[in-house]
């Protein structure tokens, strides 16, 4: 069985990259940016990236409603719920950093 390569995988799963990224719009928080800069900087991205992007916010959005409620998870796992200094900065990480120190943490709380 051969592995797909990431642009067969958008082109299956998403119908495209301009697809996917307009899906990817709809989920991720953009700040400040404005849309359209935004789009192109997505659209710039490579289709690993973006299949990465779109399975990290999806999974936050279904499993935690939003990224304050992941924060709100991953500090309840480290027992520290009550640390503003902690929680400020695990507000500045990436969606990814943080799903991912969700991921560890979780691990470590089920051994």
């Amino acid at each position: 069985m051969t592995t797909k390569t990431p642009l067969q995988q958008v082109t299956e799963q998403h119908g495209g990259k301009e697809k996917l990224v307009d899906k990817l719009l709809g989920l991720i928080e953009r700040g400040e940016e404005a849309k359209d800069e935004f789009r192109l900087r997505l659209l710039s991205a490579s289709n690993a990236k973006l299949l990465r992007l779109f399975s990290v916010s999806t999974e936050i959005k279904e499993k935690f409603g939003s990224r304050e409620k992941l924060v709100d998870a991953v500090l309840g796992l480290m027992n520290r719920g009550k640390d503003t200094d902690l929680r400020e900065k695990l507000a500045s990480y990436s969606p990814t950093r943080l799903i991912d120190l969700y991921r560890s943490w979780h691990k470590k709380a089920k051994n």
